[in-house]
């Protein structure tokens, strides 16, 4: 299903030619080899060799892409990701050597944005690479809409000022509803733009998350109403 929609307010999108790409890698040899390749093209990348370094590193300043590897000297890097699909959309390209068919679903699931085994060649490492910065380039840096302000790119929301804290799901919702303020979406629109799949008759995933946006969004002052046999929108509460 494709709609168009109109976004109110003021749209302002990346300058994807700043900021840095960051490898999360444990292995030496495969770090230098990524490194080298990118920074020929030009691009500022730094390196982490753990997950606490990786932490540290983007506590500081976001990078623009992130090159994750899984099996890391101090965890598991799709724990790492579920970590950062909490808070952020950064792009991420998971790079490892774990490539059974439940490997690459599960890598997906938790929010990887492309997936590559090892062995790989270090030019479909790097077309892998700037193909994500590319998809990046037309995500919004902020949606605002009347006082609710999105950060696409951290994942974040602040509403007259007060940070809400949102689950991706939540955030996925309520991105839906500042792009399309004035406009009534089918539970089965949402579903499919949030889950990306067609919403089962016995599935209550949906129903469970507008729960949970309702009663955050109630205390900064807006509401999720459901239309009976028509859908949800947003509103201002008076």
């Amino acid at each position: 299903m494709s709609e168009d929609y109109r976004v109110k307010g003021m749209v302002t999108y990346m300058n994807t030619n700043s900021g840095y790409l960051l490898l999360v890698e444990d292995e030496p040899a495969v770090q230098l080899n990524n490194k080298k390749i990118l920074q020929r093209r030009g691009y500022n990348v730094k390196q982490a060799f753990t997950l606490a370094e990786a932490r540290a590193l983007i506590e500081d300043e976001h990078p623009k892409c992130i090159i994750l590897d899984l099996q890391l000297p101090d965890g598991h890097g799709l724990q790492f990701l579920e970590e950062l699909r909490s808070t952020t959309n950064i792009p991420v390209l998971i790079l490892t050597a774990l490539g059974t068919t439940n490997d690459i679903i599960r890598g997906f699931e938790t929010g990887g944005d492309d997936y590559l085994t090892k062995p790989y060649d270090l030019s479909v490492f790097l077309l892998r690479v700037e193909t994500l910065l590319r998809s990046a380039a037309f995500i919004p840096e902020t949606l605002e809409y009347e006082k609710i302000k999105l950060y696409p790119t951290a994942g974040r929301v602040v509403v007259d000022g007060v940070d809400v804290v949102l689950s991706q799901k939540e955030y996925s919702i309520l991105q839906l509803f500042v792009q399309r303020p004035d406009k009534i979406m089918t539970a089965e629109y949402v579903y499919e733009k949030v889950w990306g799949q067609q919403m089962l008759e016995n599935d209550n995933s949906l129903k469970v998350a507008m729960s949970k946006l309702r009663t955050k969004l109630a205390d900064v002052g807006y509401a999720v109403t459901a239309s009976r046999g028509e859908g949800y929108y947003l509103e201002r509460l008076k």
